[in-house]
Order: C-alpha cells, then sequence, then structure tokens
C-alpha cells in the first residue's frame, strides 16, 4: 500500500448488475479486510508523522466527497483511496504518541484483533442463550479482571464456590455505568421511602463533588432526578481536590433533615480535570449512615490498580455498591468496553429486567444465568467481552502492569521537567500519569495575564500539530493537562514535546 497522503481522486463508478450480490463472499471478505489490515499498519507506521490535530473548517468532507449517497457499486480500491486521502487527513490522531489530551484512548494488537473477530461475529448476546459464548466470555473476561484489581469476591460473577451474588458487565461508557446504577438507587430509595410509583422522586438527592465528571450530572437527568436535589459539593486544594467526607455528611446530613431522601453518592478515582481521588472507604462510610447508594467512577484511574502499589487508592471498595472503570482508556482495550461491578447484580437487574414471550428460555428460566440485557439499557449489545479477553490472554498481567508503570514514570520525568523551569508550576500534585500545569503569574504578570498566556500557548502549541494538550480550570486557574498514556508514546516523545513547550513559551514571552 503506498503512503496515507492528501490528494483527492475523482472516478465514475461503472455499473455492474449482472452480477450477483453477496455481501459476505468468502473471497472478498479476505481480499477487503487483507487491505483494510494493510491500511491499519501503515495508519501506526506513519501516525508520528501526521498532524496531531487537523486543520478543518466545518462541512471539509461533505465537499471532498459526494454529498449524495452512491447508485452504484465502486471498486474497493477506490474507496480505500477516498480514506487515505480525504478522511485520515480530518482525523485527529488520539493514537499519535505526541497525544496529549484528555485522556488516553489506549489501543492493542490483541484489542483490534479480538474486536474485528467480534464484529465479524456479530452476535447480539442479549441472553445467555443467544449466545453462550459470549455471555460466558463477559462473564470470565470481568472475574479475571476483577482479581487483578483484587477486588472483593462480592463483586465477582462466579467464585470458587460457585455463583456470586454480585456480579459485572460491560458497557459502552462510564455514562452508562451511572445511569443504570442511579436508575437501581432511585427504585431502591423509593421502595425503602414507601413512595408510590414514582411520586417520591422529588425527594430524592443525590451527591457528588464538584470535580465529578459531567456526564454524572447528566445522568442524574436522565434518570429522573430533579435538578435541584442534585448536589455538587466544594472541593479544594486542602483535599487535593477530592470529595471531603465531612462537607459529604453536612450536605446530607441538612438534606435528611429537610426531609429529603439521600439517595446516591458518585465517588471518583482519578477525576478528569485533576486526576484527583475521593477516599472511597469514608465516602462509603458516610454514605451507609443513610442507606445511600455508592458508587465509584474509576473511569480512567481504574487501570493503575493492577498495580499493587496503587490499589490502596481503592481501599473501602468492599463497603460501595458499584464501581466501574474503562480498559479503553489505559488498559489497552480499544473503545468501547467500561466494565460495571455491582454487589448486588439483583439490584440492578430488578430495575432494568424485561421478559417478552419471545425470549424466554430454559437457561433463563433456571437461574443458573444471567441475560446481560438486564444490567444495560438497552437490549442487544455488542460482544465486546472477547477484546478484553484477548488483551489479558495475550498480554499477561506482567506486561499490563509494565505499560502502567511506563506511562507513570514517563509523567514523572515531564512532572520533573516542569518544575525544574521557574516560569512554570506545577497546580496540583501529580497523581498517576498526568500532569497539571501553567505558566505561573510572576513580576507584572496578573494571574489573569498568566490565564491569557496560557491560553495562547495551547493554542500556539496545537497548532504546531507536532502536539496536542488540552486544558481545564482548577482554583479559578487556567491550566494546561499534560496526559501520558498513548499506546505508541516513547520517552523521545514526553521529550520533544517539553522542548516544543519551552520553545513555543519563549516566543510568546519574550
Amino acid at each position: 500500500m503506498g503512503s496515507l497522503g492528501t490528494n483527492p481522486m475523482s472516478f465514475s463508478a461503472i455499473p455492474d448488475d449482472k452480477a450477483a450480490f453477496e455481501p459476505l463472499n468468502p473471497e472478498d471478505v479476505r481480499e477487503y479486510l487483507h487491505k483494510a489490515v494493510d491500511f491499519i499498519s501503515d495508519y501506526y507506521t506513519n501516525i508520528e508523522s501526521m498532524p496531531v490535530l487537523p486543520n478543518m473548517k466545518p462541512g471539509y468532507l461533505q465537499d471532498e466527497l459526494s454529498a449524495s449517497p452512491p447508485t452504484y457499486s465502486a471498486p474497493f480500491d477506490v474507496i480505500m483511496k477516498e480514506l487515505r486521502t480525504s478522511v485520515v487527513p480530518g482525523m485527529t490522531h488520539w493514537a499519535s504518541p505526541n497525544f496529549f489530551a484528555f485522556f488516553p484512548s489506549t489501543n492493542s494488537a490483541a484489542a483490534i484483533a479480538g474486536d474485528l473477530i467480534a464484529s465479524a461475529m456479530n452476535t447480539v448476546g442479549f441472553t445467555w442463550q443467544a449466545s453462550p459464548a459470549a455471555t460466558e466470555m463477559e462473564v470470565l473476561a470481568l472475574d479475571w479482571l476483577a482479581q487483578l484489581l483484587r477486588l472483593p469476591t462480592t463483586f465477582m460473577n462466579r467464585t470458587s464456590t460457585g455463583r456470586g451474588t454480585g456480579g459485572g458487565v460491560i458497557l459502552g461508557t462510564t455514562s452508562e455505568a451511572m445511569l443504570v446504577t442511579l436508575v437501581a438507587a432511585r427504585d431502591a430509595a423509593l421502595r425503602r421511602s414507601g413512595s408510590v410509583g414514582v411520586s417520591g422522586i422529588p425527594r430524592l438527592a443525590v451527591y457528588a463533588a464538584d470535580q465529578t465528571h459531567s456526564t454524572f450530572f447528566k445522568a442524574c437527568r436522565l434518570a429522573g432526578f430533579d435538578p435541584a436535589n442534585i448536589r455538587s459539593i466544594p472541593t479544594g486544594p486542602e483535599t487535593n481536590y477530592g470529595l471531603d467526607p465531612a462537607k459529604l455528611l453536612e450536605v446530607m446530613q441538612a438534606d435528611a433533615d429537610a426531609g429529603l431522601v439521600p439517595t446516591y453518592v458518585c465517588a471518583t478515582m482519578g477525576t478528569t480535570s485533576s486526576n484527583a481521588v475521593d477516599p472511597v472507604g469514608d465516602v462509603a462510610d458516610v454514605a451507609a449512615m443513610f442507606n445511600a447508594w455508592v458508587h465509584v467512577d474509576a473511569a480512567y484511574a481504574g487501570s493503575a490498580c493492577i498495580c499493587p502499589e496503587f490499589r490502596h487508592h481503592l481501599d473501602g471498595v468492599e463497603r460501595v455498591d458499584s464501581i466501574s472503570m474503562s480498559p479503553h482508556k489505559w488498559l489497552l482495550t480499544c473503545l468501547d468496553c467500561t466494565c460495571l461491578y455491582v454487589r448486588d447484580a439483583h439490584r440492578l437487574s430488578d430495575s432494568l429486567e424485561t421478559n417478552p414471550e419471545y425470549l424466554k428460555n430454559d437457561a433463563t428460566e433456571s437461574g443458573e444465568v444471567t441475560d446481560l440485557k438486564d444490567m444495560q439499557v438497552g437490549v442487544g449489545r455488542r460482544f465486546r467481552g472477547l477484546k478484553l479477553w484477548m488483551v489479558m490472554r495475550t498480554y499477561g498481567t506482567a506486561k499490563l502492569q509494565e505499560h502502567i508503570r511506563s506511562d507513570v514514570a514517563m509523567a514523572k520525568m515531564f512532572e520533573d521537567f516542569v518544575r525544574a523551569d521557574d516560569r512554570f508550576e506545577v497546580v496540583v500534585p501529580r497523581n498517576f500519569a498526568l500532569v497539571c500545569f501553567r505558566i505561573k503569574a510572576s513580576g507584572a504578570m496578573t494571574e489573569k495575564d498568566a490565564d491569557e498566556t496560557n491560553r495562547v500557548l495551547m493554542e500556539n502549541l496545537n497548532k504546531t500539530g507536532k502536539a496536542y494538550l488540552a486544558h481545564t480550570v482548577v482554583g479559578d486557574k487556567f491550566v494546561l493537562r499534560f496526559a501520558v498514556g498513548s499506546s505508541l508514546q516513547e520517552e523521545r516523545h514526553v521529550r520533544s514535546a517539553w522542548d516544543l513547550i519551552k520553545k513555543t513559551t519563549s516566543s510568546i514571552m519574550d
């Protein structure tokens, strides 16, 4: 295959109406996938030289490709050419080793292979009977991961003594994990408060720190909670922006005294803005006073807990009701793959179960299996367990731990670079592989001036195409986030990014 160039090619498709239409012709499958695999391999070979952030205008793709769907077929080589010349130049390359924005979106050869095979099989495993291996594989992969994370056996689908009371399910994103647990917590609180139907929803209150991902507040609204009863508890530098259990208790008690029903608390391990860690055990102790559901959002940093040196961040997890983490962020398993564990699977399925006649079967009726459709929003579901199993089976625990530790070491190296340059400050202590830093206000430069200077720095860095950083606001300061973790990243990429940051800073401050 040639290079991933950018010269668009026009063509005239020649209709072939005589050949029978066979969308899964085995030879076409072989030919198309071989060409797709060559494209993927070349993509990873060349990605380092591509601008991380594209310079495109909205609507560009409709201008380059036809705005109307084609009537006739086209040779597959033509489609691949258009992919290279029109689509690739408009991609933000999350897989680039020069991508340091947001959180990483990791991948691996094993995950890609697993996703490819799962897509080819195209099973819709809503019940155990619909595809026994798909459910069994998901259960196995989740229990393997639970063991790597040293979760209590109460969260596992199967234990040494048989089927457990807890269990897990692989969902698309953390948003889904929050939504389904919010619904289960809502229903439990309504029953507990003696509500008739949903009449008591206006009395239910939910809690999270102000650093909690915005998807929590969105999920609360979707689950029917009154926005007036969604508590965002302020955090500050005294707790490194983690949730203060004393403040949580104060707010929950005030609500209870006012006749509200504290229902759900979301604790986060590795917040998006600053990678803050809420004290899981202490939060669980406070919530227990009110019988409130506790969910731990460990989407990003949960992966680090496969390493013993980070596992203490989950101390107290045996007292929470649910925990979710996303291997598609930092555990080399491509999007989408969020693993949700619940301590009592029935509390989830009781709220989400559907049982139409056409899905009834002996396996379900036996009670020996969990139909995963009853632990998610929809009914249909992808075979996500295969890629997660293939990652753990291919690389093993030791290599996955090495991957996490390497990223953390590179982030520490970057942090040391920042601290050694007196023009900059590290805004919050580094957790895991994210460094929050900024040009600091000094001399005649006010904090407002510093905010604007940092904004210009980020924009100029990203315009080069040689690195991509995102920002946040922490303690009213505009802060740059440097997230290490792209699967292709090496020390040289971190060093090059720092050199670019220093050079760009000098150009705007001199």
